[in-house]
């Protein structure tokens, strides 16, 4: 679903990102990424998707949830994730430039955090990166 969201993002002209925050084996949110649409950096799939899910939900607080996203998550999407209590992340491929659960940091480790969620990599690692190595080199091919 991640991936299918991330499809979407491409269509719509985005950054080809995609995130689903799944409860008790039930879909609760679906975003990808619109910060072109809405104009808005703060727009990633994943604060997108955790919004959606406060709201299905009615608290911020989104325990006993997992995200699923199709490339590491930045250092806002990982603060929001923390702060938000969500219990696992599922990320498909890192980024050792951006990504904040292992790849440039390791944000989910801090001892000072008050959360520490669990993180799972890898799922789908090679159709994501090959999704959005291929936005990219459509964009570079446009210029």
């Amino acid at each position: 679903m991640a991936y299918n969201e991330a499809i979407s993002a491409w269509e719509e002209g985005e950054v080809p990102v995609g995130a689903i925050v799944v409860q008790h084996q039930h879909i609760i949110a679906a975003a990808h990424n619109r910060i072109e649409a809405l104009g808005d950096a703060t727009a990633h799939a994943e604060i997108l998707a955790m919004r959606q899910a406060s709201h299905s939900l009615g608290d911020w607080r989104i325990p006993e949830s997992t995200l699923y996203v199709t490339k590491e998550p930045c250092p806002m999407c990982t603060g929001a994730m923390l702060l938000s209590r969500i219990g696992t992340i599922v990320f498909a491929f890192s980024d050792d430039k951006m990504g904040c659960l292992g790849g440039a940091l390791s944000l989910h480790q801090w001892p000072q955090s008050h959360h520490h969620p669990r993180v799972h990599s890898g799922v789908m690692a090679k159709e994501c990166y090959q999704l959005l190595r291929a936005f990219f080199e459509s964009r570079r091919g446009k210029s």
